[in-house]
C-alpha cells in the first residue's frame, strides 16, 4: 500500500464524509458514486426489482440481492461480503441470494482476492452500504405513514412504526425507497455488535449446495455459443521462443481449425511465446498437441539450475552480505562475548501454486470489444495487459468474475487471460484456452527458494543476545524477485539488543510470486526453527523461551514505509500460551517415537500460535496426528464456519508443503510435470485440526493466509521432539529420519 492511500479507519472510529469518500474510492469502490448510478450496476436486473445502490437490489416479494464485488477463489468471499451489507440492511438471511459482480473499477474500485484483505478492507464500509439502504427503507415507510421516521426502525425484512405497531415488508417498499435521495453513508449509524443477527453466525457458503452437485460455476465451465477450445503450447525452458513447428501439418487433423506460432513478448508476465492450436473439442487439440514438433530457442541458462544455486549459495555462506535489511547493537562484538554460540543453514525450494483447477480463460474478442470470462483474483490488471497487449481500450473489454478452481496467489498474474484473448482475436471466434496439468506446474511463477545462515549468541542465562541472518535469495540490482524477499522486522528483530539481517541476490531467469502468505509460508519455517534450536541450546522449555523472548506486553512499531505493521507482542504471547494449554504442552505423556512441537507467527495482520503432534516410525515415515491453531484476528468472526474452514485449510496446505512439495530446476526448466512426481496432500494424511479464536478488542481482520506459516516449523519441531534429528532443508526427507 502506497503512502499515498487513504488509511481505513478502524470499526468505531468516527468518519467525515470526505473521509468515506477516500476510503470508499480506494478499497470498495466509490460508495457514494455508487447511489447515483443504480442502473449501471444492475443493467440486466429484472424490471420488477428495486436498485436501492449498485449493491442491493429488492424484489416484490422481498427476495433481497446483494453483489458480491470481489473474485471469489474458496474463501467465501461470497458469502462473508454479503453478510455484512445484509446484517445492517437487516435483511432476512434466508430471503437474500448473491451475485457476482462483473469487473468495474470505475463502480467498485479495486476488485481482488489477495493478501488476506477483504475484512479489513470492506468491514466497515460495505456495512455502511446496507445501512444506508436501510435508511432509504425506513424513509419510504415514514413517508407512507405520515410519520417522522425517528419512529421507525426495523426488524428482518421489514419497516415498522414503533407507535403504532405498522410495518410494512421490504418488498412492499423498495420501490418508493430507490426513488428517495440516498443518505450520506459516512453518517447512518450502524449496529451495535450485541445486535447482530448474521455476523457472527455460521452460515453455509452460498455456493456450497452447486459446488458439491457439480453445477458450472468456474471458469472451467464457460460455454458460449460458437466456442473453440485451445491448447498453447510454451518453451519447456522459461523464456524460450519458437525456431519452428509443424502448423501447417496441425491444421489438417481432425476438428484442428487452427495451428499458428505466436511471437510473443519478453515478459513471461504477459503474452509468452508458443504455439497456438484451436479445435473445435478439448480433447481434438489435445490430440493434435501431441501430434507437434517444435524446436526452441533462447531461454533462461543452463546456470539456472537448483544444484547451482545451492553451491552458489554455500560459497557464498561466510561471506558479507551485500544487502542490509536491518542492524541493532554490534553483532560480531556480542557473538564473540556469548557464552554459547549457535550456528545452522536451512533452505527451502521452490514450490508451485498448484489449483486443483488448471489455468483456463475464455475470450470473445471482435473488432468492438472484447469479453472475457476469467477465473482471476485480479482482473482490473488482466484487463489492462489484454488493452496494452491487443491494443484496444480497456473501456471496450468486459471481464466476467468466474468463480475460481483454487487461486493461493497463482491467478494474481494473468497470463493465461492474455493468451485466451490472442487467440481468439486470431482466429476470429470465440475460443476456451485450458491449460494441461503439466502446463500448469511448468509454468508457474513459483514460492521462490531461499538459503540462510544463521548465528545466535546466548548469554550465561541462556538469554538470546545476538542474532544473525545471511539470507541467500534472488533478484537484482539490489531489490528481490517477487515473493523473495525479507523484511526488516521479521521476529526476532526488534526483540534482540544486536542484530543483523542481511542478503545477497542470486540472477533468477524463473518466474517467482506470491503463494498463500508470500514470504512468510518460507521464512516462518526457517526463523521458528532455529528459534527453537536456540533454546534448545539455552537449555529452556521452548514455550518458555519464547514467552521470555517475547516479552511483557507492547506494540512495536511497524516499518516506517508502511510496508510492515505494528506488532503488539502481548497479543502473540496470548495465542502461544493459549495454544499450549489446548495442546497439553509440556504435560501429556507421548508414546514412543512421538513428539510435539509448537511455533507462531504473525501474518496478514493475524497473530497465530499452532502445536502439532508427529510421529516417525522406524522407516522415517512421518504421520501428522493432530494440529491445535490459536488465532487472534481481532474482536468479530463473521462466518464461524467459513473461518474454521480457512484455518484448516490453511493448515492442511502447510503440511502439504512441509511434507511433499518441490519444484526442481534443472537446466532452466521445470522438471516434474503432474501429481504423481509433485504430490498433495491427500486425505489418508490429513490430521484432525482443532481451531480456536481469541476475541480482542481490535479490528478484524482476514484468515486467508495466516494460519499457514506457523504449522511449517511447528511439525518439524514436533520431528525434533520425536526423533532427536533437526531439519533444515524441505520438504521432509524420510531417509534422513530412518533410524531415529
Amino acid at each position: 500500500m502506497s503512502a499515498a492511500r487513504p488509511e481505513i479507519p478502524a470499526p468505531g472510529v468516527a468518519l467525515s464524509r470526505r473521509d468515506f469518500l477516500q476510503a470508499s474510492v480506494a478499497v470498495g469502490g466509490g460508495l457514494l458514486l455508487e447511489f447515483s448510478l443504480p442502473a449501471a450496476a444492475f443493467a440486466a436486473a429484472p424490471a420488477d426489482e428495486a436498485v436501492l445502490n449498485a449493491y442491493v437490489r429488492i424484489a416484490p416479494s422481498g427476495l433481497v440481492t446483494i453483489v458480491s464485488k470481489n473474485p471469489e477463489i474458496g474463501q467465501g468471499i461470497k458469502t462473508m461480503l454479503p453478510m455484512l451489507i445484509a446484517e445492517e440492511l437487516d435483511a432476512d438471511w434466508a430471503s437474500v441470494r448473491t451475485e457476482q459482480a462483473l469487473s468495474d473499477p470505475a463502480l467498485y474500485g479495486r476488485q481482488f482476492a489477495g493478501g488476506s484483505r477483504a475484512t479489513p478492507l470492506h468491514w466497515e464500509p460495505l456495512r455502511r452500504v446496507g445501512a444506508a439502504a436501510r435508511q432509504m427503507l425506513i424513509g419510504a415507510a415514514a413517508a407512507d405513514w405520515q410519520v417522522p421516521a425517528s419512529e421507525c426502525d426495523t426488524t428482518p425484512g421489514a419497516v415498522r412504526h414503533r407507535r403504532s405497531g405498522r410495518s410494512l415488508g421490504y418488498g412492499e417498499l423498495a420501490g418508493r425507497a430507490a426513488t428517495r435521495t440516498p443518505p450520506d453513508p459516512a453518517t447512518v449509524p450502524l449496529k451495535d455488535p450485541r445486535d447482530f443477527r448474521i455476523i457472527g453466525r455460521s452460515q453455509r457458503g452460498v455456493d456450497s449446495p452447486l459446488v458439491v452437485t457439480g453445477q458450472p460455476l468456474f471458469g472451467i465451465d464457460v460455454e458460449v455459443p460458437g466456442l473453440r477450445h485451445a491448447v498453447f503450447v510454451k518453451s519447456p525452458t522459461f523464456g524460450g521462443r519458437v525456431r519452428e513447428a509443424n502448423v501447417a501439418q496441425l491444421r489438417t487433423l481432425p476438428g484442428v481449425t487452427d495451428a499458428f506460432v505466436v511471437e510473443g513478448g519478453d515478459s513471461l508476465e504477459g503474452l509468452s511465446a508458443g504455439v497456438a492450436i484451436v479445435a473445435t473439442s478439448h480433447w481434438a487439440a489435445l490430440k493434435a498437441r501431441r501430434a507437434l514438433h517444435v524446436s526452441w530457442q533462447g531461454g533462461a541458462p543452463a546456470a539456472q539450475d537448483d544444484a547451482q544455486f545451492a553451491a552458489e549459495a554455500r560459497r557464498l555462506a561466510t561471506a558479507r552480505p551485500t544487502l542490509a535489511i536491518a542492524a541493532e547493537g554490534d553483532v560480531a562484538a556480542a557473538l564473540a562475548g556469548a557464552a554459547r554460540v549457535v550456528e545452522a543453514t536451512y533452505s527451502y525450494p521452490f514450490v508451485a501454486h498448484a489449483t486443483l483447477e488448471p489455468q483456463n480463460c475464455t475470450a470473445r474478442v471482435t473488432a468492438e470489444r472484447a469479453e472475457i470470462w476469467a477465473p482471476t483474483q485480479n482482473p482490473d490488471p488482466g484487463r489492462k495487459l489484454v488493452a496494452r497487449t491487443l491494443g484496444i481500450p480497456e473501456s471496450d473489454i468486459v471481464i466476467h468474475l468466474m468463480r475460481c478452481g483454487g487461486g493461493f496467489g497463482r491467478r494474481l498474474n494473468n497470463d493465461y487471460m492474455v493468451e485466451a484473448a490472442w487467440i481468439s482475436k486470431v482466429v476470429g471466434a470465440p475460443v476456451k484456452l485450458l491449460w494441461t496439468r503439466e502446463d500448469d506446474l511448468q509454468h508457474d511463477f513459483y514460492r521462490p527458494a531461499g538459503f540462510h545462515h544463521f548465528a545466535a549468541g546466548l548469554d550465561r542465562a541462556g538469554r538470546l543476545v545476538a542474532f544473525r541472518d545471511h539470507f541467500v535469495s534472488f533478484g537484482a540490482d539490489g531489490k528481490f524477485a517477487p515473493s523473495a524477499g525479507l523484511g526488516p522486522t521479521e521476529f526476532p528483530a526488534r526483540f534482540v539488543p544486536n542484530l543483523e539481517l542481511g542478503a545477497t541476490l542470486l540472477p533468477l531467469a524463473v518466474p517467482t510470486g506470491p503463494l498463500r502468505a508470500p514470504g512468510s509460508n518460507a521464512l516462518a519455517f526457517v526463523f521458528q526453527s532455529f528459534l527453537d534450536e536456540i533454546a534448545v541450546a539455552a537449555g529452556k522449555d521452548p514455550l518458555a523461551f519464547r514467552l521470555e523472548l517475547l516479552g511483557p506486553s507492547k506494540v512495536y512499531p511497524g516499518a516506517p514505509s508502511g510496508a510492515a505493521p505494528d506488532f503488539d507482542s502481548g497479543r502473540m504471547s496470548a495465542v502461544l500460551a493459549s495454544v499450549a494449554e489446548r495442546a497439553g504442552f509440556g504435560r501429556r505423556q507421548l508414546p514412543p517415537r512421538t513428539g510435539l512441537g509448537l511455533a507462531f507467527y504473525f501474518s496478514h495482520l493475524g497473530y497465530f500460535a499452532e502445536a502439532v503432534e508427529a510421529s516417525v516410525d522406524a522407516a522415517g515415515a512421518v504421520s501428522v496426528g493432530k494440529v491445535w491453531v490459536v488465532g487472534d484476528v481481532g474482536s468479530t468472526i463473521i462466518n464461524p464456519t467459513g473461518a474454521e474452514n480457512q484455518v484448516q485449510g490453511a493448515v492442511l496446505d502447510g503440511l502439504s508443503v512441509a511434507l511433499l512439495q518441490r519444484i526442481s530446476i534443472e537446466a532452466g526448466r521445470v522438471k516434474e510435470s503432474n501429481f504423481h512426481d509433485y504430490p498433495l496432500l491427500r486425505i489418508d494424511r490429513a490430521p484432525p485440526v482443532d481451531v480456536h479464536f481469541l476475541v480482542t478488542e481490535h479490528p478484524p481482520t482476514g484468515l486467508g493466509e495466516p494460519a499457514l506459516p506457523p504449522v511449517i516449523p511447528a511439525l518439524c519441531n514436533a520431528i525434533y521432539a520425536a526423533t532427536g534429528r533437526r531439519l533444515r532443508s524441505l520438504p521432509v526427507d524420510a531417509t534422513s529420519l530412518r533410524g531415529a
